[in-house]
């Protein structure tokens, strides 16, 4: 078995709506289980996202679930998503679709390191980096 890092976004109750946009963006494979499917199915979080996991023919899995009730959201600059490689198409588009209706930081353009490399946060503020090394 081999192991695995994914990033794992936690939202302040519009986790299925993130994750059916994220889903939009970069194809794939979409899971959502409720707080109902696992037994809280009177409670006022049924139908909140318990776990999501979207996995695309890329290999990209990205996780994320409504922050449980009792615990506290506290969205952060501290994590940012980052996309790299060398498929400029690809990782254009993706881009053009994570910065619709979102704030861009750092335009998409060639840096002084070489690689064509912008920052911006989606429209529900999570931060992407999106780096095309090699042009």
């Amino acid at each position: 078995m081999t192991s695995r890092l994914n990033p794992y976004i936690s939202f302040d109750g519009n986790a299925r709506q993130a994750m059916e946009f994220y889903k939009s963006v970069f194809g794939g494979n979409l899971v959502l289980n409720t707080f109902g499917d696992f037994g809280a199915k009177d409670a006022p979080e049924a139908d909140k996202i318990m776990h999501a996991m979207l996995e695309t023919d890329r290999g990209f899995t990205l996780m994320g679930a409504d922050t449980p009730p009792g615990m506290e959201h506290k969205p952060g600059n501290n994590i940012s998503v980052s996309l790299s490689g060398d498929d400029a198409d690809d990782l254009r588009r993706y881009w053009e679709k994570l910065a619709e209706g979102g704030t861009v930081s750092v335009p998409l353009e060639k840096q002084m390191w070489g690689d064509v490399f912008g920052m911006c946060a989606d429209k529900f503020g999570i931060t992407w980096m999106v780096d095309i090394g090699g042009e």
